[in-house]
């Protein structure tokens, strides 16, 4: 298999040196998006109709606060489109990560019901290897494969084995969604049961779960542990997401966590009201510097940690 360089992150325009990474970067985003069920149009970011506003905010916060790096996770049956992620980069000049992978069960493309894990997995290793929808861009990352629920459906199951397998073949790392922040153990479990190994994995929204010792568990294990729903106060206040973060630093486990806002709809976008990608560096941090948090600190959080989750380092190297 053609693995990514060592200390290099597989990008849409293209291979990035790990230690060019310079500013801070959003672990777990959506920069185009169609998770539209209800017919209304909330869950989404359009190709066309917002791109103009999501590259603006990406370039403001280029700007602001040296944003270097977008990990994108709209992965199959998520509305996923490569070409447009490609156009943004280019436009904003901040490094974009795609992915491939599948979500949780309710968007579940009709490949999953039909195949089993080994030709699942060999869907996902050709994307890896040849590039997504036939524009030669290869992702850098799989994920965010779902689950809900404290234990995944077989369905989900079979897609989180597939998208072990498929890191461990083309040596990428895996975020995944859990639902509300349910069922990270099982996830990991399921993931690292399959050989790979527990750094290779984000459990992702763990801020949507207030039980502190599920977080240090995950985090003992190796495995990084994403508080990736910032400023999403309708799920959890970003209080408590606070309180949470600080349990897991001073248990020691600051080289784990990673942040981001999950920008998932575009009432989520600046222009219409809402909170902006930019939320995680305009109100959380500096309540975060408020709480002590030094510069290094930030930097850990914000730029070596998710370069490290990407690359697979095992340690610190950027």
């Amino acid at each position: 298999m053609n693995h990514p360089a060592p200390h290099t992150l597989r990008t849409v325009t293209g291979e990035l040196l790990a230690a060019s990474v310079r500013g801070p970067a959003l672990a777990h985003e959506h920069l185009v998006l169609d998770l539209d069920r209800a017919g209304d149009g909330a869950a989404v970011l359009g190709p066309e109709r917002h791109a103009a506003a999501v590259a603006a905010e990406l370039v403001a916060l280029r700007e602001e606060y040296g944003l270097a790096l977008v990990v994108e996770l709209t992965c199959r049956g998520m509305g996923r489109d490569i070409r447009a992620l490609s156009r943004i980069a280019r436009e904003t000049g901040v490094a974009v990560v795609a992915a491939t992978g599948w979500y949780y069960e309710p968007f579940h493309t009709p490949e999953i019901d039909a195949l089993d894990v080994a030709a699942l997995t060999r869907i996902l290793v050709r994307e890896i290897e040849d590039g997504i929808d036939g524009s030669g861009v290869r992702p850098g990352v799989l994920g965010e494969i779902g689950s809900h629920g404290d234990v995944p459906t077989a369905a989900e199951a079979k897609v989180l084995r597939a998208g072990a397998r498929a890191a461990l073949a083309t040596g990428l790392s895996v975020a995944t969604h859990a639902q509300l922040g349910r069922g990270g153990p099982a996830q990991l479990e399921l993931l690292t049961g399959e050989g790979l190994p527990a750094h290779r994995v984000s459990i992702g929204h763990q801020d949507l779960l207030d039980d502190p010792g599920v977080h240090r568990e995950l985090a003992a294990s190796g495995a990084y542990v994403a508080f990736d729903t910032v400023g999403k106060t309708a799920y959890q206040s970003d209080e408590t997401r606070l309180r949470l973060l600080l349990a897991l630093l001073e248990a020691g486990h600051a080289d784990r966590a990673l942040l981001s806002c999950d920008i998932s709809r575009h009432g989520y976008l600046r222009n219409e009201g809402g909170q902006g990608y930019g939320h995680l560096f305009a109100s959380f941090l500096p309540r975060l510097r408020a709480a002590g948090a030094d510069d290094d600190l930030i930097d850990l959080l914000t730029r070596r940690n998710p370069v490290r989750f990407l690359t697979g380092a095992t340690v610190e190297e950027n």
